[in-house]
């Protein structure tokens, strides 16, 4: 059994009443999020400084890497795309904690671009449909098979952290942020969880339980309007 959060951007005064509910009806279990812990709220460094102290794992969202490639790879599409895609919340968090920063970017540089976990499948957009026609019809039975695909297409928007496409029935539930809802969203056919549900613009922050590719309950914080304002 599992807990996943949606897409935080900066809201850390939600995402900290959040984990307190997650943590207080399931204590122990293990924690991640779908990414896009930065931009847009206000606190983005608190956010990435809970993260890491709570062991809380996430596959990194595109404004993750947007904000990493700003600083490592500043010429790459991700780094010029951060201009246009709410960075300036970003950069006035970390203006007091620069050594920090360079911490924090290491972690998003090593954080894994998905989980495939016994419990279900977590990334940030998703797998895209797009994909079927390349693999196997037994692919199910090793996602591994997606790991070219998934490395290969990283800048793409059929990619991992941008796609916006159908997503590929993956045999078990695959969980992704990345494309808003008004509330946590359920796509049958393609047995996909969107979690994204617009934290940063006042509406909540949600989180699922899982066990097994069923879910057990969600749990939601209404955005608490200093992340924002």
């Amino acid at each position: 059994m599992v807990a996943v959060i949606g897409d935080i951007h900066g809201c850390f005064y939600t995402l900290e009443q959040l984990y307190k509910k997650i943590e207080k009806s399931y204590p122990g279990i293990s924690v991640y999020s779908v990414g896009d812990l930065v931009d847009r709220g206000n606190h983005s460094y608190e956010v990435v400084k809970f993260i890491i102290e709570n062991n809380i794992q996430f596959a990194p969202g595109n404004h993750d890497y947007m904000f990493l490639h700003f600083f490592k790879d500043p010429s790459s599409v991700f780094a010029r795309s951060w201009f246009f895609n709410g960075n300036e919340t970003t950069l006035e968090s970390y203006e007091k904690h620069q050594e920090e920063m360079f911490v924090h970017l290491e972690y998003i540089k090593n954080a894994k671009l998905y989980y495939n976990l016994k419990d279900c499948f977590i990334c940030h957009a998703g797998i895209s449909i797009q994909y079927e026609k390349y693999l196997p019809a037994d692919f199910r039975n090793n996602l591994d098979m997606l790991d070219p695909f998934i490395v290969n297409d990283i800048k793409t928007d059929r990619g991992i952290m941008w796609t916006r496409d159908p997503l590929l029935n993956l045999g078990k539930l695959q969980i992704v942020g990345h494309t808003k809802q008004q509330d946590i969203t359920l796509i049958e056919d393609s047995h996909a969880l969107y979690l994204d549900t617009g934290a940063c613009v006042g509406n909540k922050l949600s989180a699922v339980i899982v066990h097994e590719s069923n879910i057990i309950e969600t749990i939601e914080e209404k955005t608490h309007l200093n992340d924002i304002i």
